[in-house]
């Protein structure tokens, strides 16, 4: 069987997803024939794979960004169980790349051995075929109510006999108690897996931390195998890491007078709103992701992203008022855009049996469209044109377009119209069109005069493509430069080391042993 390792971590974005597409950079510039790996995400940030057959299938977008650091096209095999929330209470499970249906709490554990398994053989077969896998686990190997059936941290670790480093990150603080915590509320069983730890998003003297790491090292007997100072650059793709208030990457100065701001509403279930990235990348445009009615009425350009449950986040928007903002951004003329069910809040109507069940109801009305939801969700990868620009995107949606008399604001290939544009106001089920370059440029154009804003100048010259690159390139220089990539060659080559010290007290007394 070839080489693999487990990326685990002490808490939900503490790093793991980062750190694989680093391992992964770092061993494809060395050559290796290197994948990665996820057995169960849960996320609603997607990517679509269309196979020989034209059919479509899912799995995490981090998975995805994690293919292209080994320079390898996604595959649903990468991420063969993707869980996507609908509410609090339940979830649409993909199943290599399939929707197979919804669990809840209560059901999940009836659905649990089938998605192990097939978790564990799609494993199996990665191994097989390539010379490393890199696998990510999900939020702590900790969380001892979950460990029992466990099949992503250390359940996944004792079934292939992986070695595991655990994550942490230090910008939270008591990074030093959650690497001491996550290892020993484990099993004997499961320690003897856990090799090391990393330390992630460090910033200042590291000869003042020092002490720490030898403690720690001394305390559990596991080494730390490196430091990852905090790195601006690294944003791209962050699943975790869609806050309330947040700006996203690092905004360029403006080529022109003035800086065009963007708005990207917060909804509770979004999806897919690295959509939004694109237009960061773009020097002078300034992205934030709010909940805030006055950013959203200030913005020059407000973005209504994806929604995993469209109708209820709707709701949502009405509650908190954004509705109102909403509306009297784009009665003032300026512009407004949503994206995929983003497009269909900004509809007349929308009828929905499939993700609320609750029928017929109100849309925004800033579109004249009428939307509907189909039982199969729409996964597909087009290409077309739209403002007289190549563009290529990817589709994941149940609704469509029922009704309406409108422009179209792309069309397929074939000549199809797609999305709509009435005024100042435009929408779409495409995700990744900002992706295309020029297709991004002639709607910032459009937008900044939209919102008045004659000294908004776009970037000639950024490509997207190659800002992915570079951040990739970014996470594989920061491995490179700042862990013990000898040490961790020798975990993902020989496995585990045999001497490892149990540390007390282990897992709680009472839970089922695998």
């Amino acid at each position: 069987m070839t080489g693999g390792l487990l990326v685990a971590g002490t808490t939900s974005d503490a790093g793991k997803s980062v750190l694989t597409a680093g391992i992964c950079r770092w061993l494809h510039r060395r050559g290796v024939r290197v994948a990665p790996f996820k057995a169960q995400n849960m996320s609603n940030n997607s990517a679509v794979v269309v196979g020989p057959d034209g059919r479509g299938g899912e799995l995490g977008r981090a998975q995805a960004m994690q293919a292209a650091a080994c320079g390898l096209a996604p595959e649903v095999r990468f991420n063969p169980v993707l869980l996507k929330p609908g509410s609090d209470r339940s979830s649409q499970v993909v199943l290599l790349g399939e929707v197979v249906g919804t669990v809840t709490a209560r059901n999940y554990r009836a659905m649990r051995e089938r998605l192990a398994e097939t978790a564990f053989e799609t494993l199996a077969g990665l191994r097989k075929d390539f010379d490393a896998v890199i696998c990510e686990g999900a939020g702590s190997p900790a969380e001892i109510n979950l460990r029992d059936g466990d099949f992503v941290n250390m359940g996944l670790a004792r079934a292939a006999g992986l070695p595991a480093i655990v994550v942490g990150d230090i910008d939270r603080g008591g990074v030093f108690a959650a690497l001491f915590g996550t290892v020993a509320l484990l099993s004997p069983e499961d320690q003897a897996l856990v090799s090391g730890f990393v330390i992630n998003k460090f910033r200042g003297d590291l000869g003042l931390l020092q002490p720490g790491l030898d403690m720690i090292t001394a305390t559990t007997g596991r080494p730390v195998h490196g430091v990852l100072p905090f790195h601006p650059d690294v944003w791209l793709d962050a699943e975790d890491s869609l806050a309330y208030g947040r700006t996203l990457g690092r905004p360029a100065a403006p080529r022109g007078r003035e800086w065009l701001r963007v708005a990207v509403v917060r909804l509770p279930r979004i999806s897919n709103a690295t959509d939004a990235e694109a237009l960061a990348a773009e020097p002078g445009v300034r992205v934030h992701l709010t909940v805030e009615p006055g950013d959203i009425v200030d913005a020059d350009l407000v973005v209504l992203p994806g929604s995993k449950a469209t109708v209820s986040d709707l709701g949502w928007l009405r509650e908190q008022g954004l509705d109102q903002a909403i509306r009297q951004h784009a009665a003032a003329g300026k512009p407004l855009l949503g994206i995929c069910g983003g497009f269909q809040m900004l509809a007349r109507s929308i009828d929905d049996e499939v993700e609320s069940g609750v029928g017929t109801v109100d849309g925004l009305g800033l579109l004249p469209v009428d939307i509907a939801f189909a039982a199969r969700k729409t996964l597909a990868r087009p290409a077309g044109d739209g403002l007289g620009a190549p563009v290529r995107g990817y589709e994941i949606h149940h609704g469509y377009v029922l009704a309406g008399d409108v422009e179209p604001l792309l069309h397929y290939a074939d000549g199809r119209p797609e999305g709509a544009v009435a005024g100042n106001v435009f929408g779409t089920h495409w995700h990744g069109t900002f992706e295309n370059d020029e297709f991004r440029r002639r709607f910032l154009v459009e937008a900044a005069r939209l919102a008045g804003r004659h000294g908004f100048t776009v970037a000639p010259d950024t490509r997207f493509a190659a800002v992915r690159e570079r951040a990739l390139d970014v996470l594989g220089d920061l491995v490179e430069e700042h862990l013990d990539t000898a040490a961790l060659w020798r975990l993902i080559e020989q496995g585990p080391p045999v001497d490892l010290p149990f540390v007390p007290p282990g897992a709680p007394s009472g839970r089922v042993s695998e």
